[in-house]
């Protein structure tokens, strides 16, 4: 049914009600359907299926069964209180969300089809169709996306460059999620520069010159409308007489005041979130509209759910320690349903090589046991965290699937620098050539790419070559190809040329010990990639500029040289050849960032990088650092059955190796929260286990590497074990490489890696 104004209706199926209106249908007995799920709700979901009456605030934690009981209670309201389920308003924030809470609905209750249930956008563009001329839009708008955004930003204001678009495109968005126009006082709190008023109005004028609306307009326009129109909020506050929000963590400012303003005098409003999970504020999220939820709207019930069917009491015990830091919170402490299990394990290890070596392990010897790669799941702070995964995985044939972005050789900023580094090694790589000669953006266009490339091939010349000899074009075409030879001039001075094949000398570097990674990074800033990414990273949050750095990082490992250079393109391109089956269904490990578990679980999940810097992030604020301590909590609440914590003392960082801290999150809990195995820092040694015998597994292993027994490690080499001890449980050698290197072992989730060789 669409929106109806109802202000002028003086029908007698309409029946006054002392609190709200009700169509005149009776109340009817629930039906089966819905009797049985009402008999599977625990008492506190029950109250809050069964409430009714003053604005209501489900506090649902972690693994609760939220979506149970907001499902539930449409069918109830519309089966038990003969509420018309025209009346209805339910609103998430993804559509997939908001089609499993209809379709759940619906299962209980035939006519839960007929109420409105969508995303917050998805209603305010009906709202917006329904009152086009009211908001000031034409009949016919169209909604312009991102893309659209942008181009219009450069139309409005020409000076700007396509970046520079963006950026303010962005900041325009940002400002419509609080409902802040171009003349907002408050307008300075998103960007305080003295030409984003200007921008802002320039675009706004044209925009409504179009008489289209954008993304942001979905949201801000209907919340205008609604605020300003008392015609057009009568009629909506009469229509719906139920409002209800789920996942009410995550919402803006803008969607705030739109609950608001249809919340009529006697309508029922009941909202649904945890503020424990309340991670995004980048996006606009609000935490304070669930912390102030009953300030503003007085009388308001808050019910707990606290019942955690999802995972074992050790895990939600740690993830109490977590959270409960927070000062921005309404509290509450979870209670494990499913009972005892095992205690998360905290592993300090020496580097990220050994960190994705001893996840790479227990996967295995898990899974050689019976255990579904499926059942894994490895989580990380930022994107750029993932290929070391994904190499050690790829090598050791452990398929994976990355959750939420690509893979990270398919990522389109690690594309273009490795077009880069293709086209230095050879400058006949048509394919790198197309990529990078207009990227970022020179004024060189299609057809001068391809007189550039017939001219190539014609004359058998390099493609660089090419470009030097090209007399033809535009004088803005000449000055991007200039620009271009340059940047290639510059990079090129840097790389020492390959060696003939009779020389086996070693190659000369820029300087001494210098590696590829210092080359990779030079590339990435001389070609322009490093701002050209970060520009997009504001605007998209994508941490591309993250991803391109950690490219370097891989490349530590090469000289700089030509050989070096050869020698790491062709490792990724092995590495992308080695790729298994990833599909959907398929049975893999999930390589994933903590933003995306949301909503997720898993029966064994690690959590890697828990080292300052990198989790949290240096120089965030108070507020800031709240929210990476909820998003913490996220991720430890993911875990079912077992949990895993991963630190290193050492992470090479923008091509270099640096020492790293624990998180400071990991000196907020309790030791006794946690096993701890590996080398923990001084701090953390006073945690350790006992004098207690070890037990006869760990007494095999101790046996099986003796002091002074040899072994031999593919990556290291030759060594022998100098000590070994029982850490938390755990059987821990110390192995000195013949050379020099110094590392240790877990042999229970390692012992594959380690090649016994007898005594000496």
């Amino acid at each position: 049914m669409d929106f109806i104004d109802i202000t002028g209706i003086e029908s007698s199926s309409i029946i006054a009600k002392p609190s709200r209106l009700y169509y005149d249908v009776p109340v009817m007995t629930a039906s089966p359907a819905l009797d049985q799920h009402l008999s599977l709700l625990n008492p506190e979901q029950l109250e809050a299926v069964q409430h009714n009456s003053s604005p209501l605030l489900i506090l649902a934690g972690a693994g609760s069964g939220k979506t149970r009981v907001i499902t539930t209670k449409i069918a109830w309201l519309i089966g038990a209180q003969g509420a018309d389920p025209r009346s209805i308003l339910a609103v998430t924030f993804t559509k997939k969300a908001a089609n499993e809470m209809a379709g759940r609905a619906r299962q209980m209750e035939s006519r839960a089809e007929q109420c409105r249930i969508q995303t917050f956008h998805s209603f305010g563009a009906r709202l917006l169709r329904f009152y086009p001329e009211d908001a000031g839009l034409s009949a016919n708008f169209t909604v312009y996306d991102d893309d659209d955004t942008v181009t219009l930003v450069s139309k409005a204001v020409p000076k700007l460059n396509r970046q520079q678009a963006a950026r303010f495109a962005h900041k325009i968005s940002l400002a419509k999620d609080y409902c802040l126009d171009p003349d907002s006082p408050e307008l300075a709190e998103i960007d305080s520069t003295l030409d984003f008023p200007a921008v802002y109005r320039a675009y706004q004028n044209r925009l409504r010159g179009t008489g289209n609306a954008d993304f942001g307009d979905l949201i801000m326009l209907p919340v205008k409308l609604l605020e300003e129109n008392d015609r057009v909020r009568t009629a909506m506050q009469r229509r719906y007489e139920t409002i209800l929000v789920d996942e009410y963590q995550d919402s803006n400012a803008a969607q705030f005041r739109l609950l608001k303003a249809l919340a009529g005098p006697g309508a029922y409003i009941c909202v649904v979130g945890d503020d424990d999970q309340s991670i995004y504020h980048f996006r606009g999220a609000e935490i304070q509209n669930m912390l102030s939820f009953e300030d503003a709207f007085p009388g308001a019930l808050v019910i707990r759910l606290e019942r955690n069917y999802r995972s074992v009491s050790p895990v939600l015990s740690l993830a109490d320690a977590v959270v409960r830091r927070n000062q921005g919170r309404l509290g509450k402490t979870l209670r494990a349903e499913r009972g005892k299990g095992k205690k998360p394990v905290l592993a300090f290890l020496p580097d990220q090589d050994e960190e994705t070596a001893f996840c790479a392990e227990m996967i295995e010897q898990s899974h050689n046991k019976g255990v579904l790669y499926g059942d894994w799941a490895i989580l990380y702070r930022t994107n750029a965290q993932s290929p070391g995964f994904e190499t050690e995985f790829l090598r050791r044939k452990i398929p994976y699937r990355v959750v939420g972005s690509l893979k990270f050789y398919e990522r389109e900023e690690i594309k273009d620098a490795l077009s880069w580094l293709a086209f230095m090694a050879n400058r006949r790589d048509e394919v790198a050539f197309r990529r990078i000669i207009n990227k970022p953006a020179r004024g060189i266009g299609e057809v001068t790419v391809e007189k550039i490339i017939h001219t190539a091939y014609s004359s058998s010349l390099s493609f660089i070559d090419a470009c030097r000899e090209f007399t033809g074009g535009s004088k803005k075409a000449a000055g991007g190809i200039g620009k271009f030879i340059g940047i290639f001039d510059t990079l090129a001075a840097l790389l020492p040329p390959a060696k003939p094949p009779e020389d086996n000398g070693t190659p000369a570097v820029m300087e001494d010990g210098m590696r590829l990674s210092a080359f990779a990074e030079r590339l990435v800033t001389e070609s322009g990639l490093d701002e050209y990414h970060s520009a997009r990273d504001e605007i998209a949050g994508t941490q591309r500029l993250a991803n391109l750095q950690e490219l370097a990082n891989a490349a530590t490992l090469y000289p700089l040289s030509t050989e070096g250079l050869l020698d790491f393109l062709d490792h990724i391109e092995l590495d992308r050849g080695m790729e298994l089956d990833t599909s959907e269904n398929a049975d893999t490990v999930t390589l994933i960032t903590l933003h995306n578990t949301k909503g997720l679980e898993f029966p064994k999940v690690i959590i890697t990088g828990l080292e300052s810097g990198i989790f949290p992030r240096d120089g965030k604020s108070t507020e800031e650092l709240e929210e990476e301590r909820r998003l913490f909590y996220v991720g430890i609440t993911r875990a079912k059955d077992e949990l895993y914590l991963t630190a290193c003392a050492r992470r090479r960082i923008y091509g270099r190796t640096e020492f790293c801290d624990p998180s400071p999150f990991l000196y907020e809990i309790d030791r006794d929260l946690v096993s701890i195995i590996g080398n923990p820092p001084p701090d953390f040694a006073g945690s350790r286990g006992g004098t207690a015998p070890p037990d006869p597994e760990q007494q095999a292993l101790l046996n099986q590497w003796p002091k002074g027994a040899r072994l031999f490690h593919d990556d290291y080499g030759y060594g022998t074990v100098v000590s070994r001890s029982v850490n938390n449980g755990e059987v821990v050698i110390k192995v000195v490489f013949e050379n020099g290197g110094e590392k240790h072992f877990m042999p229970k989730y390692q012992e594959a890696a380690l090649l016994r060789i007898g005594d000496e």
